[in-house]
């Protein structure tokens, strides 16, 4: 009886493995992705500076250009002529670098240090930079970007060491942290720059909107607590936060560094998620840095051995369907570089050509597999 009983058992359970879908089976693996994957308008695009070809080729533009096409780079940014633009100068630069294959996305615009400080004569200021918006809006112009620094901290600078003798950008507050303020500049309080930066935007952003330009504001880099005695609106994350909700739309929005949330000692993912996944990242910077203390001592670095991890936040730029602009910028300095006739570095421990050639071929990987996986 027994045995009949265990027997029986036995074939039922065989019955039923028969007509039962196996439950621990792999799942069967997404279909594979095309190669080459590339940029396309629904993708972040990388982008490089229109002086990035090769720094010291005055007369030597064209082959600036051809050196980023070589690289598989299609879109460029640079600084913007004096207020106010206008159209006719606009499309004639689209122009010259349409010719080269390379397409204008962003360009930096400035003059207006009275809108900045609060002091008379502001108002004829946002006068030009609301004409250089419109003038933006009709050549499809995408961007436009901007500071507002009260002073930026550049003076805590220096060149530190890095690996293989290569030169890294490092910053130390410690060097400039007493210095007084410059007379034309003088010292604002914190509250004072927010008064002043919610009268421009207040100002501009409706334009802009109308114009279809979205405007990116770079946070203050170096993020230092004070500068010569000023405030610095741009460096902290509340901040970040704060600048986007005084006049909510998509055309008020910010330059996205990782590098910089970093130096902040934040979390460049989480905050890439905030900013992205409410549509107000109109800019983004790819780098990365080693910090020693958040605000005030830190070195900028290769891509690779920071504390960035830059394929996360290539992937949240991915995942919240960022289509910007991302500029693997301040490369560092290699000796093959250093040794060019002409060289000059934007920064102490910066780097040229053959240092921009490793950001973006490290830029492109992390870009790939982000939109692969």
């Amino acid at each position: 009886m027994t045995g009949n009983l265990s027997r029986r058992r036995m074939m039922q359970a065989a019955g039923m493995l028969a007509v039962t879908p196996a439950i621990n089976t792999v799942t069967a693996a997404p279909a594979a992705k095309s190669w080459p994957i590339v940029e396309g308008p629904d993708t972040p695009k990388l982008c490089l500076g229109t002086g990035d070809g090769g720094r010291g080729l005055e007369g030597q533009e064209d082959a600036g250009f051809k050196r980023i096409k070589q690289l598989g780079v299609d879109y460029v940014l640079g600084g913007g002529p004096r207020i106010p633009w206008t159209e006719a100068d606009l499309r004639a630069r689209m122009e010259r670098y349409k010719a080269a294959g390379l397409t204008l996305y962003n360009l930096m615009i400035g003059g207006f240090p009275n809108t900045i400080y609060g002091r008379p004569g502001r108002d004829e200021e946002i006068e030009k930079v609301i004409q250089s918006i419109r003038a933006a809006g009709r050549v499809g112009l995408p961007v436009i970007e901007y500071n507002f620094y009260a002073h930026r901290a550049m003076e805590g600078y220096y060149e530190q060491i890095g690996r293989g003798g290569t030169g890294y950008t490092a910053f130390d507050y410690d060097k400039m942290k007493d210095l007084p303020p410059l007379e034309r500049e003088g010292a604002h309080g914190l509250e004072a720059m927010w008064v002043n930066i919610t009268y421009f935007l207040k100002a501009i952003v409706p334009v802009a909107e109308e114009a279809g330009v979205r405007l990116a504001l770079h946070p203050n880099d170096p993020p230092a607590p004070v500068s010569r005695g000023s405030g610095q609106i741009m460096g902290t994350l509340a901040g970040w936060k704060r600048l986007i909700e005084i006049v909510p739309s998509p055309s008020n929005g910010i330059t996205y560094d990782c590098g910089v949330t970093r130096e902040m000692g934040e979390d460049p993912v989480e905050v890439c998620r905030y900013f992205a996944g409410r549509g107000r990242i109109n800019h983004a910077h790819f780098r990365n840095v080693q910090v020693q203390k958040p605000y005030e001592k830190y070195a900028e670095v290769f891509p690779d051995n920071g504390e960035v991890d830059m394929f996360r936040v290539m992937r949240e730029l991915v995942r919240n369907e960022y289509a910007g602009a991302i500029y693997p910028e301040h490369p560092r300095a290699l000796d093959y570089d250093r040794q060019q006739p002409g060289f000059r570095a934007g920064y102490p421990g910066g780097g040229g050509y053959a240092g921009i050639v490793f950001n973006v071929a490290y830029a492109r990987a992390m870009l790939q597999a982000a939109l692969a996986s």
